[in-house]
C-alpha cells in the first residue's frame, strides 16, 4: 500500500500574502477579483487540423458502435489546477500555483479514493526582475518550491503579462506530472481499466498499457483534413470514427479515434465529441483493432449517466471524471 506523503505543507494566497509583506515590503499585493489567472491564459493554442494515418481499414469512415454499453472502469482519473496572483514587487508577478490529481476506484457501484491523492502548491516568480536579496529571501522562505519564470526569456520575454501566463504553463505541467505519476502507479500494480481525462502519449509506461484509456475532451488538435474532417463531425450519436494513429517526436505512439458520447442535433460539431486514446497494439494484433475500438466506445457510453451536470462540459465528460474534479475542489 502506497504511504507517501498526501502533500506538501499547504499554501494559501492570504498566508503568503501575508509572508511577502514581511519579506518584500514594497510589493503590492493583488486585487480582490483579479488573482485566479487560469480563464486568461489557458486558451491560447491556436486550432490546427493534423492528418493522421488510419490503421483500421485504408480510409475515414464512421462505425456504429453495438449494443449495450459496457461499464468495465474500475477507476477514473483527473487533475485539477488553480494559479493566483499574490501581487507584484515592481515589475514581477508572483503566483501562487497549486496541483492535484486523483484516482477515484468503483467498487459495488460506489467510488472512493484509490491510495492517497497528490498535492502540491508552487510559488512562480521571475528572478530576472528579482535578483539578489529579493529572491535570496524567497528562496529562504520556499525552498524547491520556488519555480523562476524568467528562465527562458528568449520564449516568453519579461513583459508581466507573459510571465503570469508562463507560471499559469508551469502550473499547468505540474499537474500534468502529477497525474502521470498516479496513472504509472495504477498501470504498474492494477490490471483493471483505468479512465483517464486527457491523453495517454506522454507516459511510454501509460501509453503501451493496456489497462489505460485516455479520453480527450477539448479539440483545438483535430486529427483529420479535408474528407476525413467531414466524416468526424457528421458522426451521429453512438458512432465512432476509424482508429487512426496518433504520433510526436517527443511522445508516445496511440491509437486514436473519435466518438459521439450524445445526439448532436441542434448543436455545434463539437458536441458530444471525444477522443480516445489506447495503447498502439503491435503488428500481429494490428487487425483487431476495430473490435477493440467498439469495446473501449460501449465501456466510455456505459459512462454517460449519470449527466456530469452542473459542469458546462457535461456533454464529453465522464460522471466517474466529474467525481474527481469534485473531491479534489472539497480537498484542496
Amino acid at each position: 500500500m502506497h504511504t507517501s506523503p498526501v502533500s506538501d505543507p499547504p499554501l494559501n494566497i492570504r498566508a503568503v500574502q501575508r509572508q511577502l509583506a514581511d519579506l518584500l515590503p514594497g510589493a503590492r499585493p493583488a486585487r480582490v477579483g483579479e488573482s485566479t489567472l487560469e480563464l486568461a491564459s489557458l486558451a491560447s493554442d491556436a486550432p490546427r487540423l493534423i492528418s493522421a494515418t488510419v490503421i483500421e481499414g485504408d480510409s475515414q469512415r464512421a462505425h456504429r458502435v453495438p449494443e449495450p454499453p459496457r461499464p468495465e472502469f474500475r477507476a477514473f482519473l483527473d487533475g485539477t489546477q488553480r494559479s493566483e496572483l499574490v501581487g507584484h514587487h515592481g515589475a514581477a508577478p508572483i503566483v501562487l500555483g497549486h496541483a492535484a490529481a486523483v484516482i477515484r476506484q468503483r467498487d459495488d457501484r460506489r467510488l472512493h479514493t484509490w491510495h492517497v491523492p497528490l498535492r502540491e502548491s508552487r510559488i512562480y516568480a521571475p528572478r530576472a526582475l528579482m535578483d539578489g536579496r529579493p529572491w535570496d529571501g524567497l528562496t529562504s522562505l520556499y525552498g524547491e518550491r520556488l519555480i523562476d519564470t524568467s528562465s527562458n526569456p528568449a520564449d516568453t520575454g519579461l513583459h508581466p503579462f507573459a510571465l503570469r501566463d508562463l507560471a499559469v504553463h508551469q502550473a499547468q505541467s505540474h499537474r500534468e506530472r502529477l497525474e502521470r505519476q498516479l496513472a504509472e502507479r495504477w498501470c504498474s500494480t492494477e490490471r483493471a481499466p483505468l479512465c483517464i481525462d486527457g491523453g495517454i502519449s506522454g507516459s511510454e509506461a501509460v501509453a503501451s498499457s493496456d489497462c489505460a484509456v485516455g479520453v480527450v475532451k477539448s479539440h483545438r488538435t483535430l486529427y483529420a483534413e479535408r474528407e476525413a474532417l467531414s466524416v468526424v463531425l457528421a458522426l451521429r450519436h453512438r458512432e465512432r470514427s476509424s482508429v487512426f494513429r496518433v504520433t510526436s517526436p517527443r511522445r508516445t505512439t496511440v491509437a486514436s479515434w473519435y466518438l459521439r458520447l450524445r445526439d448532436p442535433a441542434g448543436r455545434d460539431p463539437m458536441w458530444g465529441l471525444v477522443r480516445m486514446e489506447i495503447a498502439h497494439p503491435p503488428g500481429d494484433a494490428l487487425a483487431a483493432i476495430g473490435e477493440r475500438a467498439d469495446d473501449v466506445s460501449r465501456w466510455i457510453l456505459a459512462e454517460a449517466t449519470p449527466l456530469a451536470l452542473p459542469d458546462a462540459r457535461w456533454d464529453r465528460m465522464v460522471y466517474g471524471i466529474r467525481d474527481c474534479e469534485e473531491f479534489l475542489r472539497a480537498v484542496q
